[in-house]
């Protein structure tokens, strides 16, 4: 199969308008697999969800196979591209797996029953796992389908892998990458789980915090106490928690583990200039949630603090009587999680041993501390003088018609560090979602106009690869 012509190229684009129809109805078929990797009665429904893809992808030419792992199986599919093909070894990630839909009383209908639904934005598709990450990943899938149906052929080689743990964590990832190291090597992974500036303005994420998790329980008595007889000699883990968490930031909202930021870097005046003339509201992005004052580390710009400053939040405390009604105790422990999102640079183990410095320093004679770890990542920082990332650059602006942007993410992708540590390959996050999808909430969405786009963009994508 020779590069492809911009006449190829514009039938393949063509088959995808004509297309959309059917490529909608096959995320609908994907979504109404109820694939919530993290309740055990849907481990069924993830196997189904996995042969899905294993299907969908042998029926383009793909050698493709669903592989076990210690949880929920892995889909990996291979196809070697035009003969001359002289691009990058593409290894396209996703997942399958999806979030639970609780509350389901906030659902405004069956959270696997994929709607079609107006939206200010035009059509949009409202179900579990729409824009999270089944309705992205089916984009790379349709503009495979486009070019195999219109375009003579896949013109790239290409790999992918779709895993079913990503909610959960993905704790079987890292051992089946290092298992399948040879059979997993790529050039650069492309990965569409992230967003747009908005839905006329395409970027490409070259910024991710990374994470620490843990979980902190303090103890003291050896039982619950009546707070009566007890209250006023008796130490209470509940108090002694909540003094010290209260203290890991000040009043300037600056984060108190010994040595947090001391292997932070500063964002480039040039970069933080970028930033500052893409006009972002926080006071309509803290609107949209029904709130008003901004919070944060002070003396920086809100994109600075979303994006390039870490943020320690307590996840959850709990300890005593928690029901209806009063219970006067004085609790034997309490506990908490605790999350810090880091920049690049910052080491999550460090982090790990500040934390736990933090809260022992601070105990209270009587109690004891225990800690658990759930997650971990570093940041991430893209190279964007990539040739990849150029290339995805061009194809989405010559898809929307004007330049993309480089933006960060205050969130964490944890596969893209074991995607560099194992495999050695760094990761094109191209991803086409809103701020508004309300992604692992109630009535989840994609819009149609991302969707259509996010097809045509990895058209464009491949075509830029293959040297058209």
């Amino acid at each position: 199969m020779p590069v492809p012509s911009q006449s190829t190229l514009a039938a393949v684009l063509d088959h995808v308008d004509a297309s959309l129809p059917a490529s909608r109805a096959n995320l609908f078929d994907l979504l109404r697999i109820k694939s919530i990797s993290a309740q055990p009665a849907h481990a069924a429904d993830c196997v189904q969800a996995a042969d899905w893809w294993r299907r969908q992808l042998a029926g383009l030419g793909f050698e493709a196979s669903v592989q076990p792992t210690a949880g929920h199986p892995v889909v990996v599919a291979h196809i070697a591209g035009a003969p001359d093909y002289n691009g990058p070894h593409i290894l396209f990630y996703g997942h399958y797996d999806v979030q639970p839909v609780d509350p389901v009383s906030l659902w405004h209908s069956d959270p696997f029953d994929p709607q079609y639904v107006d939206g200010p934005r035009g059509k949009r598709f409202v179900a579990r796992g729409a824009v999270d990450d089944k309705g992205q990943t089916l984009m790379f899938l349709e503009a495979l389908r486009a070019w195999h149906a219109a375009g003579g052929g896949i013109p790239a080689r290409i790999t992918v892998l779709i895993e079913g743990e990503e909610e959960v964590g993905s704790l079987n990832l890292d051992p089946f990458l290092r298992d399948h190291k040879a059979d997993l090597a790529a050039d650069l992974a492309l990965i569409s789980d992230t967003g747009m500036w908005d839905v006329d303005t395409p970027a490409i994420t070259t910024r991710l915090r990374g994470m620490t998790y843990a979980e902190v329980t303090l103890k003291a008595a050896n039982r619950d106490l009546h707070s009566g007889l007890y209250g006023g000699s008796a130490l209470n883990p509940i108090n002694a928690l909540t003094r010290i968490l209260g203290d890991l930031q000040d009043e300037n909202g600056r984060i108190q583990l010994p040595g947090f930021y001391d292997k932070v870097a500063p964002v480039s005046n040039s970069q933080r200039a970028q930033w500052d003339a893409l006009g972002f509201d926080e006071a309509a992005f803290l609107g949209g949630i029904g709130l008003t004052t901004p919070v944060g580390e002070r003396g920086y710009a809100p994109l600075e603090r979303l994006w390039a400053r870490p943020t320690a939040d307590i996840n959850g405390i709990w300890g005593g009587y928690t029901g209806a009604g009063s219970k006067t105790v004085i609790a034997a422990e309490a506990s908490a999680k605790v999350s810090f999102r880091l920049v690049p640079n910052q080491d999550p183990d460090e982090v790990m041993a500040q934390f736990k410095r933090f809260v022992t320093d601070r105990l209270p004679p009587g109690a004891t501390a225990s800690f658990a770890e759930f997650s971990r990542a570093p940041g991430i920082e893209v190279n964007v003088d990539s040739p990849h990332v150029r290339a995805a650059l061009d194809a989405l602006s010559d898809e929307y018609g004007k330049p993309a942007l480089l933006m960060g993410s205050g969130g964490s992708i944890p596969v893209v560090t074991s995607l560099r540590s194992i495999l050695g390959v760094d990761s094109l996050l191209m991803g086409f979602g809103l701020d508004d999808d309300q992604v692992h909430s109630p009535n989840e969405k994609f819009e149609e106009a991302c969707f259509h786009h996010g097809i045509r963009s990895h058209v464009r994508l491949l075509a830029k690869f293959a040297g058209g």
